[in-house]
């Protein structure tokens, strides 16, 4: 998505979730935020690729291709990205320590904010008890959530033809679920438990495709969100102020018109845009941790 908006400078942003090699991955969200955004530090909050859907079956986009030489040319440029692995990107935890085109992989990190406060960097499998004990469970539910994902795309096709705007039934059905709620509840206790132990003041993380920022246990929890459903990232601004982007929902106009006017030969890619627009106004006012 090309755009002549002016760039947005922040300190830090944070991603996670983006699932490269998904159907469900939005790529063009993602890039169009990207180009329209500049930092000076980069943190990959895992499961930038999706090792388990790519093992059983090889999707990659163009697009694909140009998030990865858009991250890369951003460290090439003199951000400084780091890269901690999630449970989807497993592999890439053999490689931890090393840099490899610019980019730091480690299995967590620490980053100190602008107004000295420090939070814990963790992709935050290691604090879901389906991933830890059950790895099986876990596949389970990713193949499940799949099918959650494919269905929301049907339906939302239907939604269109019907003349309705996008509405995500994926996170809906999420929500009416009592032990989903229950268990991101002690998911954001548990992260939040552990970077106060650390003496730290909050956690960054990402994992379970909830954005959400707020105290919970004295500490500050912000969850960055994800590039399937919700296309959220979470920023720092100079001032040391945290915010979380809803790209979807901030630029739902310019994406209605970027898809009017798509060129005649990418029906299926317009189709998919207009299909990512959510009605609801959910975004977040900056908020000092």
């Amino acid at each position: 998505m090309q755009t002549t908006d002016t760039k947005r400078r922040y300190r830090t942003i944070f991603l996670s979730d983006i699932h490269l090699g998904t159907r469900g991955c939005r790529a063009d969200f993602l890039l169009d935020f990207l180009s329209r955004a500049e930092c000076e530090r980069l943190f990959l909050v895992g499961d930038v690729v999706d090792g388990w859907r790519l093992r059983k079956s090889w999707y990659w986009t163009e697009e694909f291709d140009e998030v990865v030489r858009h991250i890369l040319a951003m460290a090439r440029r003199g951000v400084e990205v780091t890269y901690i692995p999630g449970n989807h990107d497993e592999m890439f935890r053999d490689w931890l320590g090393l840099e490899v085109a610019g980019v730091k992989l480690e299995r967590e990190a620490v980053h100190e904010a602008a107004d000295g406060r420090r939070y814990l960097i963790i992709h935050g499998d290691e604090f879901d008890g389906v991933i830890r004990y059950a790895k099986f469970l876990a596949h389970l539910g990713d193949w499940a959530y799949d099918w959650a994902l494919t269905l929301n795309r049907v339906f939302n096709a239907a939604r269109r033809r019907l003349g309705y705007p996008y509405w995500s039934l994926s996170q809906w059905l999420k929500r009416q679920v009592k032990e989903a709620v229950k268990a991101i509840d002690r998911f954001e206790v548990a992260l939040a438990t552990e970077a106060k132990r650390r003496g730290l003041d909050g956690v960054v993380c990402g994992h379970i495709h909830h954005a959400e920022m707020r105290t919970v246990q004295g500490v500050m929890y912000m969850n960055d969100g994800d590039w399937v459903e919700s296309c959220t990232a979470l920023v720092e601004h100079a001032d040391g102020k945290f915010e979380l982007i809803d790209w979807a929902e901030e630029n739902r106009l310019s994406f209605w018109r970027q898809m009017e006017r798509r060129n005649a030969s990418q029906p299926t890619v317009a189709a998919d845009v207009l299909a990512r627009v959510q009605p609801p106004d959910t975004r977040r006012a900056p908020a000092r941790p």
